[in-house]
């Protein structure tokens, strides 16, 4: 076969395909067990938990893109809705090269139960691009988000399946969908995503609200103790965008900081962080591994110190049964999704230390993305006070609503979490009935 043959088949080629990949598919059979554990504890019937364990939709696309180099290649896509009950989908879009169907599932179902447990009208969904944004340029990036949207018109809309970012993806990528999205029906319409910057729509408050939501159900959890986060101290590991919102909320009502960490590893400082002047050094491009008022600790290390709340804010799988026994904080706060292996969940529960689950914790996000909804449809636009102030009464009163049916059921936050996100949704299932 002449070597231009092979050259043009080999350009033409379907991606991998990701659908076996062994972490994705672990997470979704994890999503499945902990929708049958919160099943059980709710004592739900058999049609509602297959009904629940069912994606509604799934949606995957083959797409071309010209790159710089004048080539094209071809990219994978996925768009999954989990069950459509409580109202139009709502789920970020990830750019990551290991994206699976099975992730996606996975990350679809939590988010059905995260929107239940904070109580907002929406549906589970989740999609994502099998690629890796360090390798693309900003033209390529844009390239993939503009054909990924065009071929996902038939299936998201404002009132169908709202967009948002996630993983790899920001308001610049937001942007894109809107404007693309708009081109294709002839009128601007920005309510078909969230996470966007504010001059086209986005939520004040909207890239901060995952960080003080955390904060807040901290505040939340140590309040139910007799206790009060301005007299706790706290570490937290990921000093991204959320990990320095928690820094910086936490810190603003009174709680020490004692010590942070990125990918180029930690600084601690017994007597707290000065976080104001720490994310003043992160605005000039250093790292934290740069900074040098506190003794350098590694990513491993961090986990390890003795604190009152850890919130681990960066990777899943931090915390395992290899270095559960060792955790010295009284209570873990999940920044990150899935930040505790099962495992470990079973060793901190029997050594009595609290955890309050990802599902609960980093709600924020989705909550202001719903208020920056309600605005675009409205063009009534809040005050940062507005979002501020109605994000604290609704994440208190989600951690009320958990931490009561932990007590009720008699189970860890994690797994009454769950059961409220189930319990909501069979409830609007067994309202709704099955159709025809």
């Amino acid at each position: 076969m002449p070597q231009q043959v092979k050259e043009r088949r080999a350009a033409a080629a379907r991606p991998q395909d990701q659908e076996e990949t062994a972490e994705g598919r672990a997470m979704f059979d994890d999503a499945q067990m902990r929708l049958h554990t919160a099943a059980e504890v709710i004592d739900l019937e058999p049609w509602l938990e297959s009904v629940l364990a069912a994606m509604q939709m799934e949606f995957i696309t083959d797409f071309p893109v010209r790159m710089d180099n004048g080539g094209i290649q071809i990219f994978r896509g996925y768009r999954v809705h989990h069950n459509g009950a409580r109202g139009p989908f709502k789920g970020g879009i990830r750019y990551h090269p290991s994206v699976s169907i099975w992730e996606v599932r996975a990350l679809a179902m939590l988010m059905t139960w995260k929107c239940a447990i904070i109580d907002v009208p929406y549906a589970g969904a989740k999609g994502g691009v099998v690629c890796d944004p360090s390798r693309l340029s900003a033209r390529e990036l844009e390239g993939i988000t503009r054909r990924f949207t065009t071929e996902l018109t038939p299936v998201f809309g404002p009132n169908t399946d709202i967009l948002a970012p996630d993983m790899g993806t920001g308001p610049r990528e937001m942007a894109w969908i809107a404007d693309t999205y708009s081109m294709h029906q002839g009128v601007t319409t920005l309510s078909c995503v969230t996470g966007k910057y504010p001059e086209l729509g986005g939520s004040l408050g909207r890239k901060e609200a995952t960080g003080r939501g955390i904060t807040i159900i901290t505040d939340a959890a140590l309040t139910e103790r007799g206790e009060h986060i301005s007299k706790s101290s706290l570490v937290v590991q990921g000093f991204g965008n959320v990990g320095q919102n928690v820094a910086a909320t936490a810190s603003h009502m009174g709680a020490k900081i004692l010590a942070v960490s990125d990918v180029t590893g930690g600084v601690y400082n017994e007597n707290g962080l000065d976080v104001e002047h720490l994310l003043k050094h992160m605005e000039s491009g250093k790292m934290v591994a740069d900074y040098r008022e506190g003794q350098s600790l590694g990513n491993d290390e961090i986990l390890l110190l003795p604190c009152d709340v850890l919130v681990p804010a960066a990777l899943e799988n931090q915390i395992t049964e290899k270095n559960a026994g060792q955790v010295q904080a009284r209570m873990i706060v999940e920044g990150a999704n899935g930040p505790l292996t099962a495992e470990a969940d079973i060793i901190l529960q029997q050594r009595g230390i609290r955890v309050v689950p990802d599902i609960l914790a980093n709600a924020g996000g989705v909550l202001v993305s719903y208020f920056e909804w309600v605005q675009d449809i409205s063009q009534l636009f809040w005050t940062l006070d507005q979002v501020n102030d109605t994000l604290d009464k609704k994440m208190r009163l989600s951690y009320e609503m958990v931490s009561q049916a932990a007590r009720d059921y008699g189970v860890d936050m994690r797994t009454a979490a769950l059961a409220v996100g189930v319990g909501k949704n069979a409830d609007a299932l067994r309202i709704r009935g099955i159709y025809p």
